[in-house]
């Protein structure tokens, strides 16, 4: 069993852009077991991290299957 917070997650191209292009919005399209939930957690934890004023009322995230 591995500990969440020593391991790195490698992520692919398409995942690194959209967890740091912030000048627009998107639409993550992908497999189960992708990693959408992940990046979309990043993606939030990024945006409040460079926006520190923002609250927590200033995003919206909507997932589902």
């Amino acid at each position: 069993m591995s500990d969440a917070k020593t391991s790195v997650k490698q992520l692919t191209p398409a995942q690194e852009t959209a967890i740091h292009e912030h000048e627009r919005n998107l639409i993550v399209v992908a497999g189960a077991g992708s990693g959408k939930t992940y990046v979309l957690v990043e993606r939030v934890l990024t945006l409040l991290d460079k926006n520190p004023d923002w609250s927590l009322n200033a995003l919206v995230a909507i997932t589902f299957t």
